[in-house]
């Protein structure tokens, strides 16, 4: 074991020879499956007791060199990542005490001026908390000092510390890092996916991004991703590198977006919002000078427009294009660079509430001048700036939408299959939205079928489908097609059976046209029934089963789909067009017949 002597020279050799290494771990976005940012993390020396951070700063503590050590960690991840040529954001670890330790002159005369000017808009201070922090006041006037120089904040391990939740609504961080320990395993743990759902809730209240730290498995990122997290960090995706990775494995990648395509389908038949599209572009405030501007642009060639954000609220967008022909012209880059970074504010930038579905914004930039194509929106919550959307993120996500949306439609009418039906009933009995789900079956659909054969009976299935997408409410319910003559009607509109009679007699106008002249005249067709016995049948009517779904009435689509099945059995003892109304809570919770196959 080495002794307090040893492990004294040791650090000072390490601190006066700075043999400090630099390595990076991807901060990954999951929805897009690319690479977000890099936390920077630092080792000893690889033949040193000290090797280990969590041993070097040990020591450093004990020491009372920690001040010294978290400076040099600073600058050595700082220039590695400068000389790797490092474009996302960079995670520099802080902790607040040493902030504290630095006072105000200190903080704005020595540390600001160690990080590069050029990066400092694409730096984010992340403290780590696990000790009694209780000077908040002061804290948050560092955090303050430390934005208007373009530096973002993030806060570490919540969940480990004394003060987290104090720590996240004094500083206002714009990241959140969940602990790992909340992360491993929460495939299996109910209890860490509670926790989990509600500080994802409380992180977009708070208008922050939320990074869960510690994914290992694939198993672990799924669950994350369907808990909403955009950002994710951990073995999984890559292991700490001496040099920033600018792009995952083929493997990984391809996880990541059979993931996020799985995720868009399962929003594909209900109002996919603009918020999915939000990028958190780090904006610049109302005093920031137009050099300071136009700088962002010279480092972050791919950003197209620049957010200009004063009190968390947005006053528009600096469009790349204009503030680079400006600047490119004779003398204007003296005349303006000085000027509040406002004067390039473009004076109708679109603003977008994050709720707003997708295809009401395609609407809308259809119908406003092109160079918002261009330019892009900002995204709010309220009038709370939460980030950026772009055109071409837009179409991406309507493509993949529709891709996905023919994926799983039927072949025969393109109405949504059965994986889609069981995604929208799980959505709606997970929000506690209240719908009436109504099971729609044709009547002597077979001996039409063996009468007029196939092609005849195609047309009377397609028929049936143009008529129930003629009364269900485009963006409020549902219509898809579980196969053959059974389709379902998902309801939130509160006239559904009203809908439904009419339904029902503009299928009695309707359908008696597809018979012959001389059956339609007789009322029907004869056929031999299931027992190969001649009978006669009248014309195809519809029967309607329905069942009211009230907030915690059903435990799962499975319990929601039994009991329509019912509903339309009980339908289909009435001669005609019928509808029958399941008006009890749950009449099929022990009823064992599954109505949607699997």
């Amino acid at each position: 074991m080495i002794s307090a002597e040893n492990v004294a020279a040791e650090l000072r050799h390490i601190l006066e020879h700075r043999q400090l290494s630099a390595l990076f771990q991807p901060i990954v976005h999951l929805r897009r499956a690319d690479v977000w940012g890099h936390e920077g993390l630092i080792r000893g020396p690889s033949d040193s007791p000290l090797h280990a951070p969590a041993s070097l700063f040990r020591a450093a503590a004990m020491l009372g060199a920690s001040e010294v050590l978290e400076s040099l960690c600073v600058h050595t991840v700082v220039q590695s990542y400068a000389g790797a040529g490092g474009d996302p954001l960079l995670f520099l670890n802080l902790s607040p005490d040493f902030l504290l330790a630095l006072g105000t002159e200190r903080l704005i005369g020595e540390f600001i001026p160690m990080l590069p000017e050029s990066m400092r808009h694409r730096m984010v201070l992340e403290l780590t908390e696990q000790s009694r922090l209780t000077d908040f006041a002061e804290l948050r006037e560092y955090a303050m000092m430390l934005r208007r120089e373009g530096l973002a904040i993030a806060m570490d391990d919540l969940g480990e510390g004394f003060s987290g939740l104090r720590l996240w609504s004094e500083l206002r961080p714009d990241y959140v890092k969940i602990d790992k320990h909340f992360i491993q395993g929460i495939n299996i743990d109910s209890v860490k996916q509670g926790f989990v759902r509600s500080v994802a809730q409380m992180a977009r209240e708070a208008g922050c991004e939320l990074i869960a730290e510690g994914i290992e498995t694939e198993a672990e990122f799924l669950t994350v991703q369907s808990l909403g997290i955009t950002l994710g960090q951990g073995y999984f995706f890559a292991r700490p590198q001496p040099r920033p990775v600018r792009s995952l494995g083929i493997e990984v990648t391809q996880i990541l977006r059979l993931a996020s395509a799985a995720s868009v389908h399962h929003s594909v038949n209900h109002a996919v919002r603009v918020e999915r599209l939000a990028t958190p572009v780090v904006p610049v405030g109302p005093n920031a000078s137009a050099e300071t501007a136009f700088a962002r642009f010279e480092a972050e060639p791919k950003l197209i427009s620049l957010p200009v954000v004063a009190d968390g609220k947005p006053l528009g967008l600096i469009s790349r294009y204009t503030m680079v022909d400006r600047f490119a012209r004779l003398y204007r880059r003296e005349l303006y660079g000085k000027k509040p970074c406002t004067f390039f504010v473009e004076p109708d930038s679109l603003v977008v509430e994050a709720r707003t579905t997708l295809h009401e914004l395609s609407d809308r930039l259809i119908s406003t001048d092109i160079h918002h194509l261009a330019n892009g929106f900002i995204i709010v919550e309220g009038e709370r700036y939460v980030g950026v959307g772009s055109a071409h993120d837009l179409l991406r996500e309507i493509t993949q939408m529709q891709i996905l949306a023919a994926r799983y439609a039927n072949p025969l009418t393109q109405l949504p299959g059965n994986v889609p039906i069981h995604e929208r009933l799980s959505l709606l009995l997970e929000q506690g939205e209240p719908f009436a789900i109504c099971y729609a079956d044709l009547d002597y659909f077979k001996p039409f079928n063996d009468v007029y054969g196939f092609r005849r009976g195609d047309d009377l299935i397609q028929v049936t489908a143009r008529l129930l997408a003629q009364v269900v409410e485009h963006g409020k319910d549902f219509l898809g097609h579980i196969g053959g003559d059974d389709f379902i009607m998902i309801f939130q509109s509160p006239d559904w059976e009203a809908r439904c009679q009419r339904l029902m007699e503009a299928f009695s106008r309707e359908v008696p046209a597809l018979y012959d002249a001389d059956d339609r005249l007789r009322g029907g067709i004869e056929s031999e029934d299931r027992q190969g016995r001649q009978h006669f049948f009248p014309v195809a009517s519809l029967s309607i089963g329905a069942v009211q779904v009230s907030p915690g009435g059903f435990a799962d689509h499975h319990e929601v789909a039994a009991a329509a099945s019912a509903a339309k059995r009980e339908a289909k003892k009435t001669r005609g067009n019928s509808l029958f109304v399941e008006r009890r809570s749950n009449p099929a919770r022990a009823a064992a017949v599954r109505a949607l196959p699997a």
